[in-house]
């Protein structure tokens, strides 16, 4: 083939021969290297796809279960879950603020439970708060208008203090301009905020949502709101032991987060055990030195984790301080502070001495208590539905299985739990009116009288005897015990006329009554200063404090410094620990945890009545006591015609002592004026006979007369 020549002016074409030649055959190439005999590598052989997917799935399976992969696994879940929960538990907190959604839950749960006292108590609350609700509501309509009158008046205000400063500033430096120097330096001032939100808004913005998402989740974090498989794994939590022995003391302090605990163990503090883990009862009892700047208040105020620490509930657990520095620890037994309390000892037969005691209930090491009823004044106090009424019932029936005792009870309120024990009562006065609580006042002015009677009678009956013994009480009626119960006392002590001379009569009583046989019960559910006077506390041998709310209810019961020495009954639960009561008093120990006998009485079961029947039948056949006081209004006339007797005329100073000598506690506190006041009414008022104030019978026996002639009852006949 041949392709055409460039054209070139004046020249031919050019053709190229060695296109048409054939072309030569190729030489043979000689390879002169010695050939390879041995053996050929085979092709490599095809993986099946099954065999690359298990490896694969070992590959992975390893990595999922390798420590790192599940500590991030953990980590993760747990702090999202931290910041779910606690997003929850504010939403929550949140909406039961906001509504009555608490108190309709503690309420079903009250009622599920069968407390009607406590229920009742929720279910006042819950009228309380939304009555309290209904009025903001009703505020918030009027506050718009009430803020736009607030602020013209403040603005008002204060342009014209402004101006007086102003005014005072030009008039001090002779300069009429300085008299808006005030005005301009708070402009200046307004303009300056504005200049410093301008400036902050933005990174706030900025930094307020994860402001808001760490605080979420500081909330999750401190109420481990994660699950417990993602929570971190802690040794000390598996090398707990039941037993509260030395070892597991240590550890649990060494967690209860106190400062200056830690720098003593970081510096090798070595306790010095004062007594070591020995068995007492149903529990465990520890003594140990603190180590300098921990004291036991340090402790109890951490009780909740210490319990925890020992795998204890915090009832079970009670830290307390029998000397300077020295923890003395009693752990109970894991439950055995729960369940069902043994049946009263004297439910089914036995009698009881008031010069013995009578059996109340059971301690925290299961021991049984008795509790002294000769020569001591009790103090019983709680908060509604902790179960006093349990313990009080077992005093007071224990006491009517002693023939000899005489028992009066003055209720300022109106409940039932003293009625089924009405027929063995010497007094049973309810009410929280006026009439009561003036009848529970005289009951303790013929008290005051009674102990100084009694205190004479002693001296001439007992010879040697320097207190009230059974032997004496048999000999004589008017010796006999008395047990007298001022149930709802805080009514008593904090009523505007009666109050204050009701705590005067109280502790003079109280410091009489021990040696002659007379006992005085106090029950109230507001342990305050002021609902219980503290010279009353002083003076009480006996002090049972069930559920309180605080430590001031606690040292107003069980006496001052009670609470920060660890004996303290706030952490009584009324819902968990009905009936269980921390006493002082009962025993030599410094306090013990009691849980009082239930002696039932509901529609399905009546375990009263057969042993106030019983008591009743003890009673035959004994000489009668003088009538106690009822609670009705006394007829002064009458009663002044009956200290006249046969006389016409008698001397005013005269009658009023004849009153006082037979109605004590009715006219202890009378002078001359109440006398003539009484008598005035109907027309009888003593007159001057020879110079002397005098009582006329005639004229007494007259205007009684014409008082019944006028009452309703004779215009109706």
């Amino acid at each position: 083939m041949t392709e055409p020549a460039v054209q070139v002016p004046g020249m031919g074409t050019v053709h190229h021969l060695d296109d048409h030649r054939p072309t030569p055959p190729a030489e043979p190439v000689v390879d002169l290297t010695k050939p390879d005999t041995g053996p050929t590598t085979p092709p490599p052989l095809a993986i099946p796809v099954g065999s690359r997917i298990v490896r694969t799935g070992r590959a992975v399976r390893r990595v999922a279960l390798h420590d790192r992969t599940r500590t991030t696994a953990r980590f993760t879940v747990r702090h999202g879950m931290y910041v779910v929960g606690g997003g929850r538990i504010v939403a929550r907190r949140a909406w039961e603020g906001r509504t009555a959604s608490r108190y309709l839950r503690m309420l079903r749960a009250a009622e599920a439970a069968g407390n009607t006292e406590l229920a009742e108590q929720w279910e006042e609350r819950l009228h309380r708060f939304r009555a309290e609700r209904h009025k903001r509501r009703m505020d918030l309509l009027t506050a718009p208008q009430q803020a736009v009158k607030a602020a013209g008046f403040g603005a008002a205000g204060g342009l014209g203090l402004l101006l007086a400063v102003g005014i005072a500033l030009a008039i001090a430096t002779k300069d009429p301009a300085d008299v808006i120097t005030p005005l301009m330096a708070l402009v200046e001032l307004i303009r300056l905020l504005v200049v410093i939100v301008t400036v902050v808004w933005g990174p706030l913005l900025a930094v307020g949502p994860w402001l808001a998402l760490a605080a979420v989740w500081a909330v999750g974090r401190n109420q481990q709101a994660a699950p417990a498989w993602a929570m971190p794994a802690t040794t000390a939590g598996e090398s707990r032991d039941v037993v509260p022995d030395e070892g597991a003391i240590l550890d649990a302090l060494r967690h209860l987060g106190i400062a200056k605990l830690n720098q003593a163990f970081k510096a090798g503090w070595q306790p010095r055990w004062v007594a070591p883990t020995t068995r007492l009862g149903n529990g465990w009892h520890s003594r140990l030195q603190l180590p300098m700047g921990v004291t036991v208040e340090m402790v109890n105020d951490k009780k909740a984790i210490l319990a925890h620490n020992l795998m204890r509930k915090p009832v079970e657990v009670w830290p307390t301080e029998p000397e300077a520095s020295v923890l003395d620890l009693w752990v109970a037994d894991q439950g055995s502070l729960s369940g069902k309390v043994p049946d009263w000892p004297l439910l089914t037969g036995g009698e009881a001495d008031y010069f013995k005691g009578v059996p109340i209930g059971v301690s925290q090491r299961g021991d049984l208590i008795t509790a002294k009823l000769m020569a001591t004044n009790w103090i019983v106090g709680g908060i509604m539905g902790s179960g006093k009424s349990s313990l009080v019932i077992a005093l007071l029936l224990g006491a009517m299985l002693d023939p000899l005792v005489d028992i009066e009870a003055y209720v300022m309120a109106y409940n039932v739990d003293y009625d089924p024990m009405r027929e063995r009562l010497r007094a049973l006065v309810k009410g929280d009116e006026d009439e009561q609580i003036e009848a529970a006042v005289k009951a303790l002015r013929g008290l005051r009288q009674e102990v100084t009677d009694r205190g004479k009678l002693l001296e001439q009956l007992g010879g040697d005897e320097v207190r009230l013994t059974r032997a004496l009480a048999q000999r004589d009626p008017r010796m006999r015990p008395k047990v007298v119960v001022f149930d709802e006392c805080h009514e008593l002590f904090m009523h505007k006329k009666y109050g204050e001379e009701a705590a005067e009569l109280a502790v003079k009583v109280m410091k009489k009554a021990r040696k002659v046989g007379i006992t005085l019960i106090f029950i109230t559910v507001s342990p305050t200063a002021d609902s219980i006077p503290r010279d009353v506390t002083r003076n009480t041998s006996h002090n049972v404090a069930f559920a309180v709310g605080d430590h001031i209810a606690n040292d107003g019961l069980l006496g001052t410094g009670k609470h920060k020495a660890g004996i303290t009954a706030t952490t009584l639960n009324p819902a968990e620990n009905v009936g269980t009561a921390v006493t002082v008093g009962f025993t030599k120990n410094p306090f013990e945890l009691i849980r009082s006998y239930y002696i039932r009485k509901d529609s399905s079961t009546d375990q009263i009545t057969p042993v106030v029947k019983r008591a009743l039948a003890l009673r035959e056949g004994m000489a009668p006591t003088p009538d106690a006081p009822t609670g009705e209004p006394a007829d002064h006339p009458a009663n002044v015609l009956t200290v006249l007797g046969d006389r016409e005329t008698m001397r005013s100073t005269e009658v009023l002592a004849a009153l006082m000598a037979t109605w004590p506690s009715e006219y202890s506190e009378w002078t001359f004026a109440d006398l003539k006041a009484v008598l005035a009414e109907i027309g009888a008022e003593p007159r001057k006979l020879g110079g002397i104030m005098t009582v006329r019978r005639s004229r007494v026996l007259e205007g009684i007369e014409d008082r019944d002639d006028n009452t309703p009852e004779s215009d109706a006949s």
